[in-house]
């Protein structure tokens, strides 16, 4: 049981170490992302979700931060395409002939049927897909935070838009819960 204990106090001070130093974080400037032609206006996107927060204050000079965020980000178009081919088709035939002789006989049936039906669709839709892969890194170059956000676009807004304020939302809600205290085991009472 002490052992127990010994091993939850040390990871719990582990955590402190890194909680600490996240809380310790006042001042951030957000680098340049590394991706496609659309990194830059994630990163302006980026810095706006943060700057909505009032987490942080959010500085254009890297050399007054306390931290750094940094990574890739991309923005995306492209075409979603479904084709589909269906198809029926049904024949017959029939017959019946006779012929005859001299007194001249004939008589003869003959049938036919053919059905057919052909369907196909081409749909192609226009779509836009961002993503970000941040970290924010204090001075020595530790990571203090990371996170990766995926969008296809929400219901207001673009996927760009979307991404930057779901690494907000995450930086927001992992900052919350490094605020809240840590709970700390109880030891077990003794019993007389």
């Amino acid at each position: 049981m002490r052992l127990l204990l010994c091993v939850m106090l040390f990871a719990a001070s582990g955590l402190a170490g890194s909680v600490g130093d996240l809380l310790s974080v006042k001042r951030v400037y957000v680098d340049q992302l590394t991706g496609g032609v659309q990194a830059d206006a994630l990163r302006e996107l980026i810095i706006s979700s943060l700057d909505s927060t009032k987490l942080f204050v959010i500085t254009d000079n890297p050399d007054r931060a306390d931290a750094v965020l940094k990574g890739a980000a991309d923005d995306r178009t492209f075409t979603d395409t479904f084709d589909s081919n269906e198809s029926l088709s049904t024949r017959g035939s029939g017959g019946k002939s006779a012929s005859g002789s001299s007194s001249s006989r004939s008589g003869g049936l003959y049938g036919g049927l053919s059905v057919g039906e052909n369907e196909s669709h081409h749909i192609a839709e226009r779509k836009h897909e961002a993503y970000a892969a941040v970290r924010l890194c204090n001075k020595d170059g530790d990571v203090l935070w990371s996170t990766t956000q995926e969008s296809l676009g929400a219901k207001f807004h673009g996927a760009s838009a979307d991404v930057a304020a779901k690494v907000a939302r995450q930086l927001v809600m992992d900052f919350d819960r490094a605020r809240r205290p840590a709970m700390a085991p109880s030891a077990p009472a003794n019993k007389p």
